[in-house]
């Protein structure tokens, strides 16, 4: 056999390896943002393959987690900065919510999930960007006179992150649509920071 016919099968492995891999992440992130107790059993099987290919990529659920975690908020970061944030500050704030609340809604339940496995850094790291951008919109609608200065920033942050979580909730238990959200969470927020 060649050198060439000797590493198509290598290749093929590694081209396996590779969509394993990726379906179970893929899978992991799929369910355990709508259960955070799904078990590795349960992701082995959405993804399509089993416990011991599972192991093989992941030697642990820490390590698996990790790394639907690490995904996640690299998906959520780049989702985030693609939203235009120039303009009016009451507008820009309206598209970063409904942005938010998607990917708030699509990642559910995964925040639990990977709260046991997440350093105290990655938590932050997780959070500061997307509150970041919240910030500088606050601070240009305030200055605008847009948005109310007579309570603390921090607690505008807080009542936003507070609304996104609950319309989730809301959304899980059957109190709203995952359509009506988006509007709903836009006009609470905005209704709540108006001057």
């Amino acid at each position: 056999m060649t050198a060439s016919g000797a590493s198509t099968p290598v290749r093929a492995q590694r081209a396996d390896a590779v969509r394993n891999r990726q379906a179970i992440v893929e899978a992991a992130t799929r369910m355990l943002a709508a259960d955070p107790e799904a078990s590795l059993a349960e992701i082995a099987r959405a993804a399509g393959v089993g416990r011991i290919t599972l192991y093989g990529h992941f030697d642990s659920r820490a390590a698996l987690l990790g790394e639907v975690a690490e995904r996640a908020i690299g998906q959520t970061e780049q989702e985030l900065a693609r939203v235009d944030v120039s303009g009016d500050p009451r507008e820009a704030l309206g598209a970063l919510l409904q942005a938010t609340w998607h990917l708030t809604h699509r990642f559910g339940a995964l925040v639990v999930a990977t709260a046991q496995v997440l350093s105290a850094e990655q938590v932050r790291r997780a959070h500061d960007e997307p509150a970041a951008r919240v910030r500088r919109l606050l601070e240009r609608g305030r200055a605008a006179g847009e948005f109310r200065r007579d309570v603390p920033i921090a607690w505008q942050l807080s009542v936003t992150q507070a609304v996104l979580h609950g319309a989730s909730t809301a959304v899980h238990q059957g109190e709203i649509t995952a359509d009506e959200a988006p509007r709903l969470v836009s006009e609470t927020v905005l209704a709540a920071l108006a001057a």
